[in-house]
């Protein structure tokens, strides 16, 4: 067995990290872009939302509802042309009407008809149907020690 210099821990770590980062693209993008923002006309103004402040989307007839902790905001777009727009950005489609963002994700339970709920900060819940769960696998991916074996 060699031994390494002490000197080369901190390059080794490096290495291993951005090794590690390789192996996790999506990630990788999200941790080297800043947040974007969304522009909203909102009573004569124009207003300009951090998306990283937005916890969840959620359809409302022909309109959108950017929820943010203490407000929400009305956009006039179709659920499914937001839900592109915003894949990039970290959110997922949980449910045909419900989009969220992963970064404000806390907790998932499997319910006993197969749906899940979904539990974000602030401890609104969202039940995730079953059209939808591979959404959830490909979040916990991400996560470390969610095994191979979650939603299977």
């Amino acid at each position: 067995m060699s031994l390494i210099a002490h000197r080369d821990f901190p390059q080794i770590a490096e290495e291993r990290a951005a090794r590690l980062m390789e192996g996790f693209p999506t990630l990788q993008a999200l941790g080297k872009r800043a947040s974007p923002r969304v522009a909203i006309k909102v009573k004569g103004k124009i207003l300009f939302l951090n998306l990283g402040d937005v916890v969840a989307v959620q359809a409302e007839g022909n309109y959108v509802s950017l929820q943010q902790n203490s407000s929400s905001y009305l956009l006039r777009e179709s659920i499914s042309a937001v839900a592109e727009k915003l894949e990039p950005h970290g959110f997922i489609r949980i449910h045909r009407s419900v989009l969220v963002n992963t970064s404000f994700v806390e907790e998932i339970r499997l319910g006993s008809t197969g749906e899940y709920g979904l539990r974000v900060k602030g401890g609104k819940e969202y039940t995730v149907t079953r059209t939808y769960k591979k959404n959830l696998k490909s979040l916990a991916d991400y996560w470390i020690g969610a095994g191979a074996s979650f939603l299977d």
